[in-house]
């Protein structure tokens, strides 16, 4: 049923449990878990042209660590990994992958709220994502215990 599954990581702290459950879905369904980092386009867009190289190489590094770690997480549960750094907006390139990989399931963290509030107020990528995607989003609460 879940072959492919996609987790988009911004490297904070709380996207490790949205880590850990793909992890286990993907090792439940002997499936592959993709690693997405985004490098948001308009954090350097507004940059000078002197500052622009220096913000994106920045942002680039910031990327790999995220995606490193995300790696050697979902290798410690035992599932299998492959991985992705693109530029763009986030929750467009997060859409434009699932369409373009074979994405059966999305696994992504939002702040820990109940009912109405935690759809009113999903992180705007979450949101963005939870709405137009294609496949099922399993929205995980990166504050709760």
């Amino acid at each position: 049923m879940y072959d492919h599954i996609l987790v988009p990581t911004d490297g904070s702290k709380g996207t490790a449990k949205s880590i850990d459950h793909a992890s286990a879905i993907a090792r439940n369904n002997d499936a592959l878990v993709h690693v997405l980092y985004v490098i948001d386009e308009r954090l350097y867009r507004a940059a000078s042209k002197d500052a622009k190289d220096e913000v994106i190489a920045s942002l680039e590094e910031e990327g790999d660590r995220a995606i490193e770690d995300a790696v050697t997480r979902i290798e410690d549960h035992g599932a299998e990994v492959t991985t992705e750094r693109l530029r763009g907006i986030p929750y467009k390139s997060i859409l434009e992958y699932t369409d373009e990989e074979p994405i059966d399931m999305i696994v992504m963290g939002t702040h820990g709220r109940t009912g109405r509030d935690r759809i009113a107020t999903l992180g705007s990528v979450t949101e963005r994502v939870v709405k137009n995607a294609d496949v099922p989003v399993l929205v995980v609460d990166i504050d709760g215990e």
